[in-house]
């Protein structure tokens, strides 16, 4: 694997070491942005993102049981239309959010796989560290920001 490109995001100096004195639990994404880029998915960094992996899992899961409550609740006859329509397009949209989440909770799944396996943080394609900065934003990327445009490129130009 090749060494990671130096980040261009702010790195505060103050928290350059905390990453070596707190938890995991006690980081937080500036301390984790703030370390060396030679410490580039260390076994701190890697259980940074496994706990934030899981964390956005649970949430998640915890979010789909108030929709079936939800929609349970809202199964009462409503005689007008203008009234059960708008009942029924909030159904969709609450459903389609759950569609995302659902395909979500599956990239978060193989994001855990792939520290699992020592290639998170790598892009899928090229090899080259995706980034912390990119991770931060979305934890379940596989590829760098350079691949993901050339993806989407390649999409726009010969759809899909």
């Amino acid at each position: 694997m090749s060494p990671p490109v130096p980040s261009s995001i702010h790195k505060d100096p103050k928290r350059a070491n905390n990453w070596k004195s707190l938890s995991v639990e006690q980081l937080t994404d500036q301390d984790v942005q703030a370390m060396p880029d030679s410490e580039y998915m260390n076994e701190v960094q890697l259980a940074f993102f496994r706990r934030k992996l899981s964390l956005l899992k649970a949430d998640m899961l915890a979010n789909a049981g108030e929709t079936t409550e939800h929609l349970r609740e809202d199964t009462v006859v409503v005689p007008d239309p203008a009234d059960r329509a708008t009942i029924e397009e909030e159904h969709a949209l609450e459903l389609r959010t759950r569609d995302r989440e659902r395909k979500l909770l599956k990239k978060i799944g193989q994001a855990i796989a792939r520290i699992d396996s020592g290639e998170y943080g790598y892009c899928d394609e090229t090899g080259e560290p995706i980034g912390v900065g990119r991770l931060m934003a979305r934890p379940t990327a596989n590829l760098s920001l350079e691949a993901q445009q050339r993806r989407e490129l390649k999409q726009k130009m010969f759809g899909d």
